[in-house]
């Protein structure tokens, strides 16, 4: 028997989405510590034939079961952690002794937790990376059960036809581990509060982050998933928005900057009105190195935004003083300028050599 831990389906495992559906604020969790017990191992059994007429029989123990694993498997149906919030202590349960004519005890059922695509588990006293999963359906022991003892028929021989003894089962283990997700997604936004990156997600794609005139507006990632030409698509994040010093803990910035890890592409956003678009491009590009210098080998598309405010002299002008190694283009949401030649870029990079 296996005991599986997952959020209720409502569409059948093989559907596949047009859309991505936004993260509630209130119910994304990406991180979560919890407690894992797994199964000890069930003891051999130290036992010996008896039947009539044959009253010293050999031994015939059988060995113990394993203990119950703890197994993360991977469901591209989730989004959050927050079916574990609650439940903090996994507990699987230990294996069944070995028995007599060579019996094997039965294994300790598994606990088997699904999770979101990109999630990570640490050790949370030394925070060793133990595993990641990355694909649907792949499955990984997080905490492994105890081996089963071998009964005392593997202990016989010619000069020992009477093993007295058998082996005990391993015990299982208890600790501490920290699940912690990375959002899988093919190009993350990244820009200041209100650049536009939320208006622009819910433009090309069927996502609804909420959009305001002030800052922060967006308190949690969200996820969507872009239609482009012949019926091909691509995923896009869009990270809360990040200041100066985020990568020292200000702002939102720093709890979700890990997110932009697993981005294949970053798509940087700056207003056009911004007073210097150089500075703020340079200021993010710092955040990122200062988080993780790997960042900065990703491929990036710089985006400016809100550009239905300029005429084709302002666009020029700004255009000059921007870095020609970086491919930028200027776009608007609100009247969909230069929309699709963005998916274009976009596309054209993820699928570059």
């Amino acid at each position: 028997m296996t005991v599986v831990f997952r959020q209720r389906q409502t569409l059948h495992p093989n559907f596949h989405f047009s859309f991505f559906p936004t993260v509630a604020s209130n119910n994304f969790i990406d991180y979560v510590k919890i407690n894992c017990r797994s199964g000890k191992g069930g003891a051999g059994s130290h036992h010996f034939f008896r039947a009539k007429g044959l009253p010293n029989g050999g031994p015939d123990g059988g060995d113990g079961g394993r203990g119950g694993h703890i197994i993360l498997e991977g469901n591209s149906q989730l989004w959050t952690l927050l079916h574990l919030q609650y439940q903090k202590h996994l507990i699987a349960k230990p294996g069944e002794n070995g028995g007599e004519n060579l019996r094997t005890g039965a294994q300790g059922d598994d606990i088997i937790i699904q999770v979101p695509l990109g999630t990570i588990a640490r050790d949370a006293e030394t925070g060793e990376k133990k595993l990641e999963i990355t694909e649907h359906g792949q499955r990984l022991i997080l905490t492994p059960g105890g081996r089963g003892g071998l009964g005392n028929d593997h202990f016989k021989s010619a000069t020992n036809q009477a093993p007295q003894y058998a082996q005990p089962g391993e015990p299982g283990i208890d600790e501490w581990v920290i699940l912690e997700l990375k959002l899988l997604a093919d190009v993350g936004l990244v820009g200041f509060p209100n650049a536009g990156k939320s208006t622009l997600l819910s433009v090309v794609s069927a996502a609804k982050p909420k959009i305001a005139d002030y800052a922060f507006t967006t308190l949690t990632p969200n996820l969507g998933v872009v239609a482009y030409r012949d019926y091909k698509s691509f995923v896009m994040a869009d990270i809360p928005g990040i200041i100066e010093g985020a990568a020292e803990g200000r702002g939102l910035g720093h709890r979700f900057l890990r997110h932009v890890e697993r981005n294949s592409i970053l798509l940087f956003m700056i207003s056009c009105d911004s007073p210097d678009i150089n500075a703020e491009y340079e200021v993010l590009l710092n955040e990122l190195e200062q988080f993780n210098p790997e960042l900065l080998e990703k491929k990036r598309l710089l985006a400016i935004t809100k550009s239905d405010m300029l005429d084709d002299e302002l666009e020029a002008e700004i255009r000059e003083s921007l870095p020609t190694e970086l491919p930028t283009i200027f776009i608007s949401s609100l009247t969909n300028k230069n929309i699709q030649p963005l998916k274009d870029m976009i596309w054209q990079a993820l699928h570059a050599e």
